[in-house]
């Protein structure tokens, strides 16, 4: 129980020094994003640099980071930020060795100390990074292995689905070698301790502070790897506890046709600001606690001051400066909003593409839920094709059927008419026992003159020309001005304008990587998670429209719309008729309150849905 008390009696003199450790934590944090940003942006267009494309989305990133230089890149990125870190968290070690009576003046002294030092704290976090990295590879590459052995077998939205005993074990065993690389690190870790106390306090040179501190720390090693835990699952649960209470204040949060939305709106800003201040304190408190544990196993009597760090403090007035510079300009902010929300389009323009069909009500890309979306008046049904053995353009997601059938057997090996035999339908309900794989050409007759088509490549490695045999389809079905392409490989969009280049094509995009503006293309489609004003606005400006995936929540949809995208991709094409309906009557603060309680996380839609990838 000594462990514990001590962790709380750590917490307790961060909790006394609050203010302190808040100002730090959240001025050194503002610090470093000004400084990483630039330099992040920086090595961003570098790696863009590299390609031949404006811009690297999913595979490309993926090969991208995987390459030597890619994974240069990435290291220094994290570098990078953990210097930012570090750099915070000794700042408040420093506060603790020089504490003054006065906390401005302790302030003053402990950054002054650090920044004499931020090169030093580079060579150290550089030289922690790498050993880290050495501990974790081969953990890495026996994860790897694991995944490579179970999960390669068939298409990964099986075992995604439906967790087979393969994907079981595969979690369990992978779950196991992260655990040892837990163990292994936290018993690292804390012989490290004491290391960057060296660098900062007793002058030692980083490469020789890690093997001091293994020295000094010796037979202390459990007692501090207990604390540690404990002070993890401390931390653990404060930041549960906040997040209970926000959590449940917004699924208290009324909404509905007899809400007063305004009342809304105020109760949601204060629900932000709560959340905002509680985890910016509960952050430094427990980084806090964090320095008074290391502290007190460092030991030793507290220093006098250097002559270079004596001297009275200035940065109180340079702060209430700053504060009172703060509320001038929000009170400017204020006044302007209400022209801002005033200059609001209030109309919404946005189409709807039903995602594999109306696959929320039918089975995925089957003529049946074709049909439904068609009848929920979609503008655009999106499905997906691939070759089969024998050259026909068939419409399926995955690279086999075991997710949709639990058929071993995979779209590229086998003809059509093996591939038609198997029941597609029955997984979503038995009432679809009859349907079947369909082919691109029975579905471009099937949307003619209703719906636009919007045809999305997969590639698995195994086709032949997906692209121009797909094209040859659409113009024997006289249906060029009706559809489009889209594919997540940014060659087979560019090999589709290549071969016609007035037909409408885009990218998609489920993370990115520099300028997706700059990608031949007539239109990009991404994760709504990744979809920003910013974003929507570069995309838009480039001439080409901006989709997004896939988005089911009526919350979330009214989002996206507010934001100004060009079309959704659903499940549930009538649902986003009926979330246009509602915003009609709505004025534009109303329409923010609903951007806004989405931004707190609230969830109108609880359904789960099997598969909402592009």
């Amino acid at each position: 129980m000594k462990f514990i008390s001590d962790v709380l009696q750590a917490y307790g003199g961060a909790r006394r020094r609050w203010r302190l450790f808040l100002a730090v934590h959240v001025s050194l944090r503002l610090l470093a994003l000004a400084l990483i940003a630039p330099l992040l942006g920086g090595m961003v267009n570098l790696a863009v640099s590299f390609s031949s494309q404006s811009a690297l989305t999913d595979q490309d990133i993926a090969l991208f980071v995987l390459s030597p230089i890619g994974f240069v890149l990435s290291l220094v990125v994290v570098s990078i930020v953990m210097v930012g870190e570090v750099t915070g968290f000794a700042v408040m070690a420093a506060s603790l060795r020089y504490e003054q009576a006065d906390r401005w003046q302790t302030a003053r002294v402990a950054l002054l100390s650090v920044v004499r030092k931020l090169y030093v704290l580079a060579v150290f976090i550089g030289l922690l990074l790498l050993r880290i990295l050495l501990l974790a590879a081969p953990f890495a590459a026996v994860a790897g292995l694991v995944a490579w052995a179970l999960l390669t077998e068939y298409d990964i939205n099986y075992y995604l689905s439906y967790h087979p005993p393969a994907f079981k074990l595969a979690v369990a065993l992978i779950g196991v070698i992260a655990l040892a690389l837990a163990l292994v690190l936290l018993q690292r870790l804390s012989a490290w301790a004491l290391a960057l106390h060296l660098v900062l306090f007793e002058d030692q040179s980083p490469p020789s502070s890690f093997g001091i501190s293994t020295q000094r720390m010796k037979g202390h090693h459990l007692k501090l790897q207990i604390e540690l835990v404990v002070w993890v699952l401390l931390r653990t649960a404060l930041v549960a506890v906040l997040a209970a209470v926000a959590g449940g204040i917004i699924a208290w949060m009324p909404v509905g046709e007899e809400t007063d939305l305004i009342r809304v709106l105020l109760l949601s800003l204060v629900v932000l600001l709560f959340w905002v201040t509680g985890d910016a304190v509960l952050s430094a408190i427990a980084l806090g606690a964090l320095a008074l544990i290391l502290d007190r196993h460092f030991g030793g009597a507290h220093p006098p001051l250097p002559s270079y760090l004596r001297g009275q403090s200035r940065l109180r007035p340079g702060l209430l400066g700053f504060a009172g510079v703060a509320v001038v300009l929000a009170g400017m902010s204020l006044w302007l909003g209400q022209s801002l929300f005033d200059a609001v389009k209030a109309t919404d323009e946005v189409e709807i593409i039903a995602h594999r069909g109306a696959a929320g009500s039918k089975p995925e890309n089957t003529t049946a839920a074709i049909q439904e979306a068609l009848q929920q008046g979609a503008d655009w049904v999106e499905i997906d094709v691939q070759e089969s053995a024998d050259g026909h353009i068939v419409v399926m997601h995955d690279a086999d059927l075991m997710k949709l059938a639990r058929v071993n057997l995979q779209i590229h090996a086998a003809p059509l008419e093996q591939l038609q035999q198997v029941d597609i339908g029955s997984w979503y309900d038995p009432a679809y026992a009859d349907q079947r794989i369909p082919l691109l050409s029975e579905v471009l007759l099937q949307v003619k003159g209703r719906a636009k088509l919007l045809i999305e490549f997969k590639h698995y490695g195994f086709d032949v020309d997906l692209e121009g045999r797909s094209v040859a389809l659409v113009e024997a079905a006289d249906m060029a001005d009706q559809i489009a392409f889209m594919s997540l490989k940014y060659g087979s969009v560019q090999k589709a304008k290549s071969l016609r280049p007035d037909w409408r094509a885009g990218i998609l995009a489920a993370t990115k990587v520099g300028d997706l503006a700059g990608l031949d293309g007539d239109f990009v489609a991404v994760r709504a998670e990744i979809a920003s004003p910013a974003l929507i606005g570069a995309v838009q400006a480039a001439g080409k429209d901006i989709y997004v995936w896939t988005v089911n929540d009526p919350l979330q949809m009214s989002k996206m719309i507010s934001m100004g995208v060009d079309g959704l991709i659903t499940d549930e094409p009538a649902l986003v008729h009926e979330v246009l309906r509602v915003r009609a009557q709505l004025n534009t603060p109303e329409r923010m309150v609903l951007w806004l309680i989405e931004e707190l996380g609230l969830d109108l839609n609880p359904r789960e849905y099997r598969d909402v990838s592009p």
